[in-house]
């Protein structure tokens, strides 16, 4: 009775046009009988005349009701995400930063199987974000990926801190002084503990990224010019919460580790995790949350296979059209497409643009099930355009694999004192971190707002520019480390320590250089990044979209360790000793590996040019037409 009463009430009375009242007292509505419900109703309607509020169509709130607009989302409900990034960050960075030196001084691994640990896990970490978007867009939500990743983080970081905390789970203290004299590794029982903990960690950070950046995002209204740039500004400080995190991870938390002990780093980092799921609860009625729409997933392989069988059967283009909008096996949702495709067919058919992928609109009769609406192939067409610019990322983020390994083990074998204070070589990303912390709320007030002015668009400097700008500081940033290197290596050389673990006569603040330019490439890149796969990405897919920020990261990681492997396995062919093998790292060819990377980043930076002079950005079509979101689409 009081379902069917609902009914015919939301078909007199649109859910849209109830105010926050109305709403409140719908939801109670088991504490009152029908004539309660319809006397109230009116009254209220009375008194609220004209203060009425509006749902936000296809976002929820945490405990699933209609999100509504002015109650849930807004700066508020992105401020919650900023500082849970901090500490989500402080929690990851504080051991990835230093880990290579907890795995070649206390677990004993050589110094490029500690690199290629770090590189695989953190490679891992940011490779599982696909994950955590795909699972945010098809099945669970932003809000529920968020809370299960960060408890998985927990435990993760748990593990580690019990091992860190006792001597039996970890190989015994090496106290040789001859670099040359290999340490007992971990045995197996102990390499399982540490891998399952940093795994675990590494697939709790996976979802965390795959989650709460898109999350963020979201909280803004995009059909609004002030929404977008809110977006904006909350990508940008995005990056500036995430250095804020990393300030404090590579300096109090690295210090800790190397000064109090690695149970008290891990044991930071395990309690900053848990304060971000608190913080994050905390702004739960804030949060307007989008509503899963099914596998994207399931729509790429969909429109492929229908592309596929369509191209080996070809039928005439016109009688295909006639039978699209005459097939009576049509559903309701391609019957509701068909108004907004009125007037576009001549469009579509006439279309040039990806000819292979717009073959699935056809032969709709011959194979119903692979049936595909024009906003479907549409999307499958946009991921396919922004895959070109996320392969261009990957030598980028591979350059800035090299600040948490071999840069970490440079900075090591150098004078780590400034004054009186001695720096811990895990510590060097401060600089960076700071450079881009002044930078950051300057780009966005400064630099941003005066380019707009100029160029006259809504976006100042666009996605493609901050992102290749990323990629010729990487460039850079190369050539200055296989400068630093040599330079190193001289100097060992001169003094007679090639072989001694005392530190060499040259300070670490070298290093220092390839940190800072590495760093701004991470501030223009990253950000970048992430607003383009968000704002390019069709709807449906917009976790998964910005997810791939953090893949292009996780690949970059990945082609390190590729790459190290394979100058090794080259090198030592016609060498008597690889580049980068053994345990003394004065005996690397480090010099050569960098000037490499430097060759095949500009190699790069040409393939990005070719794509992204072509790229034609989807978010700068009409406002009409963007403000539909997804819902009308034309050919290009």
């Amino acid at each position: 009775m009081i379902q069917k009463f609902l009914y015919n009430l939301s078909i007199a009375i649109p859910l849209h046009y109830l105010n926050v009242t109305q709403h409140k007292f719908l939801v109670r509505l088991g504490d009152f009988d029908l004539d309660t419900l319809r006397s109230q109703l009116e009254k209220e309607r009375e008194m609220d005349h004209g203060h009425r509020y509006i749902i936000w169509e296809g976002y929820m709130d945490w405990r699933n009701r209609p999100a509504i607009k002015g109650c849930h989302g807004g700066v508020v409900a992105a401020s919650f995400v900023l500082v849970v990034e901090i500490l989500e960050n402080l929690a990851y960075l504080a051991n990835a930063s230093n880990l290579v030196i907890y795995l070649s001084k206390f677990m004993h691994f050589s110094p490029s199987a500690s690199a290629n640990i770090v590189t695989n896990f953190m490679g891992t970490a940011f490779l599982l974000a696909l994950l955590g978007g795909f699972l945010s867009d098809a099945f669970f939500t932003t809000y529920c990926i968020y809370l299960t990743s960060a408890i998985i983080e927990f435990t993760g970081l748990l593990i580690l801190t019990v091992q860190a905390r006792i001597p039996s789970l970890r190989p015994p203290i090496c106290t040789s002084v001859n670099r040359n004299i290999a340490c007992e590794e971990v045995d197996d029982g102990q390499a399982a503990m540490l891998f399952s903990g940093l795994y675990l960690v590494a697939l709790g950070v996976g979802g965390i990224k795959g989650s709460l950046p898109p999350h963020g995002a979201e909280q803004f209204d995009e059909h609004q010019p002030q929404g977008r740039k809110h977006r904006s500004s909350f990508f940008n400080y995005y990056i500036f919460c995430l250095s804020c995190g990393a300030l404090i991870a590579v300096t109090l938390v690295v210090w800790v580790e190397d000064n109090k002990g690695w149970q008290w780093g891990f044991g930071i980092s395990t309690i900053a995790i848990l304060t971000s799921i608190v913080i994050f609860l905390l702004g739960s009625e804030t949060y307007r949350i989008k509503v899963p729409t099914g596998s994207p997933i399931t729509t790429i392989f969909k429109v492929a296979a229908a592309a596929i069988c369509n191209s080996l059967h070809p039928r005439n283009s016109t009688n295909s059209a006639v039978e699209i909008r005459t097939n009576p096996s049509s559903t309701t949702e391609s019957s509701e497409e068909e108004g907004h495709e009125k007037g576009k067919a001549e469009t579509e058919t006439k279309s040039e643009d990806m000819k292979f992928i717009s073959k699935a609109r056809a032969n709709k009769a011959t194979y119903p099930s692979l049936y595909c609406t024009l906003k479907q192939v549409q999307e499958v067409k946009i991921v396919i355009k922004i895959l070109p610019i996320f392969v261009s990322t990957v030598m980028l983020n591979c350059c800035l694999a090299q600040l948490s390994t071999f840069s970490v083990q440079q900075a090591a074998t150098m004078n780590t004192n400034i004054g009186a204070l001695k720096v811990p070589p895990a510590s060097l990303p401060v600089f960076p971190v700071i450079f881009i912390m002044i930078l950051a709320p300057i780009y966005n007030h400064i630099i941003i707002p005066f380019a707009r002015k100029v160029s006259k668009n809504e976006m100042g400097i666009t996605h493609l520019q901050r992102i290749g700008t990323g990629l010729v500081l990487s460039i850079i940033a190369m050539a200055v480390a296989a400068l630093v290197e040599m330079k190193r290596k001289r100097v060992a050389m001169q003094s007679g320590l090639m072989n001694s673990t005392e530190p060499l006569p040259i300070t670490f603040l070298w290093v220092a250089l390839q940190y800072l330019f590495l760093g701004s490439a991470d501030l223009f890149s990253l950000a970048g990044l992430m607003e383009f796969f968000f704002t390019e990405a069709p709807y449906s897919m917009r976790s998964l979209a910005t997810s791939f920020s953090w893949a292009s990261l996780a690949m970059g990681y990945y082609l390190s360790s590729v790459l190290v492997s394979l100058v090794n396995s080259i090198t030592g062919s016609f060498e008597q000793t690889p580049w980068l093998s053994g345990s003394n790292l004065n005996h690397y060819h480090l010099e050569r590996f960098y000037w490499l990377m430097c060759i095949l980043s500009g190699l790069n930076f040409l393939h990005y040019l070719l794509w992204a002079t072509r790229y034609k950005y989807r978010s700068m079509e009409p406002d009409q037409q963007r403000d539909q979101d997804n819902t009308t689409w034309t050919e290009a």
